[in-house]
């Protein structure tokens, strides 16, 4: 098996630690940089750097070479009425899910062409497709996630392929709050076709297809892995 260099903005909880760990176990290098190590401290294969995208910049030396896959992580669930949000809050949301983004692939793009396949994934929200309450400044910046993707999937075609995946509510740290109480958890549930709520390893797994030569094909897409919600809700 190929051994690749993969890039992850965030990763040491949730969705990305499930797919970090997937990958540490084939034996592939991976560098995190994150706010916090957590449980990525000591894992072999794993190179952790402390950062915070919104005011730091990626120094050079910190990426490797030729990076192969680069996820992107960070997000933001603020959730509240239009009345209640300050502009503040749209600006937030938009440098954490947007701006950080385009700060991270001008940085890594260089490591990005020199790989064989490379493969950019981001995250979205089935909010910015289907129209949800209390969503406007989360939906506003990840609808500009998209929009980007799908740009720079073309500017960059053939050689990189960037795609971006839109899940609904998952069991993650993020969703803590959302998910803080049995009923909660039900009717979060519930509001799905398939009654249940998504899980890390259910994210991780479309991610590492994509990040993965067997999606080879595939580029520009937004994939919606949010148990039928965007198509069937």
């Amino acid at each position: 098996m190929k051994i690749s260099n993969y890039l992850f903005i965030g990763g040491s909880t949730g969705i990305g630690l499930d797919m970090i760990s997937k990958l540490q176990a084939e034996n592939h290098s991976i560098t995190v940089l994150s706010r916090h190590a957590g449980p990525l401290n000591g894992i072999h294969g794993v190179t952790h750097h402390p950062f915070d995208i919104l005011t730091e910049e990626i120094p050079p030396e910190w990426l490797p070479p030729v990076i192969d896959g680069l996820v992107y992580l960070p997000g933001t669930i603020n959730l509240k009425p239009f009345r209640s949000l300050k502009l503040d809050d749209f600006k937030t949301d938009f440098e954490v899910n947007l701006l950080g983004a385009v700060k991270t692939l001008q940085a890594a793009q260089k490591g990005l062409k020199k790989a064989e396949n490379p493969s950019v994934v981001f995250f979205s929200t089935v909010a910015a497709s289907r129209g949800m309450a209390f969503h406007t400044s989360v939906a506003a910046s990840k609808a500009g996630v998209e929009g980007f993707m799908r740009a720079l999937a073309a500017e960059w075609a053939p050689k990189i392929r960037v795609n971006c995946i839109a899940p609904s509510l998952t069991d993650t740290p993020l969703a803590e709050k959302l998910l803080a109480t049995d009923d909660k958890r039900k009717n979060g549930a519930e509001r799905h076709p398939l009654k249940k709520l998504g899980t890390p390893a259910d994210i991780a797994e479309a991610a590492l297809f994509l990040l993965s030569e067997k999606s080879g094909w595939i580029t520009g897409q937004v994939i919606g892995i949010d148990g039928g919600l965007s198509t069937l809700g």
